[in-house]
């Protein structure tokens, strides 16, 4: 059974990482070029070192201190996911909330839980005043398919912050 529940920075640590498994194996991306969206062969294994762990770690504290959203998902009291939002608007009229994170363990994609997180970090946005969520989101064609089938499209206004730090990313926004 899977349990869901809201995270505190003083619970966000590396332990809590200890049963989860980011690798994905990418062999197709979606890439803009020419003001284009194509299909590209692209094969690599994504994984996080000990350093992106320490990156996460603090990213996710600062969220959770800052009064952001962090939600995680639990099979037999191990992390199996979750999904962070940032607290502050921005684009103006637009009113985005930042999505800063989702991801699901390897071993337990394809069951559910990216959509039950994400469907939680739309309420709680819409919950704190934004009209649509923005997400800085991983080029992998699995990845663009789950956020094809969870309504996004591409964003109408960038964030040049994620687009200087992930210039492969695909920059969409769903409406709340």
């Amino acid at each position: 059974m899977i349990t869901y529940k809201n995270l505190h920075s003083c619970e966000i640590d590396r332990r809590l990482f200890s049963g989860f498994i980011r690798r994905q194996t990418v062999v197709q991306c979606r890439r803009r070029e020419n003001n284009t969206w194509i299909i590209k062969d692209d094969p690599f294994i994504d994984d996080w070192s000990e350093n992106d762990y320490k990156t996460l770690i603090s990213c996710l504290r600062r969220t959770a201190d800052t009064n952001g959203f962090v939600y995680a998902a639990f099979k037999d009291g191990v992390l199996k996911g979750f999904v962070s939002v940032e607290p502050d608007l921005f684009g103006g009229e637009h009113r985005y909330l930042d999505l800063s994170s989702i991801h699901v363990s390897e071993d337990m994609r394809g069951k559910g839980i990216g959509k039950t997180l994400f469907i939680a970090a739309k309420t709680w946005a819409a919950e704190h005043g934004a009209k649509k969520l923005y997400i800085s989101a991983h080029s992998a064609i699995e990845t663009q398919e789950f956020y094809k089938a969870m309504g996004c499209t591409d964003a109408m206004l960038y964030n040049q912050k994620h687009v200087e730090q992930e210039p492969y990313d695909c920059q969409l926004e769903c409406k709340l």
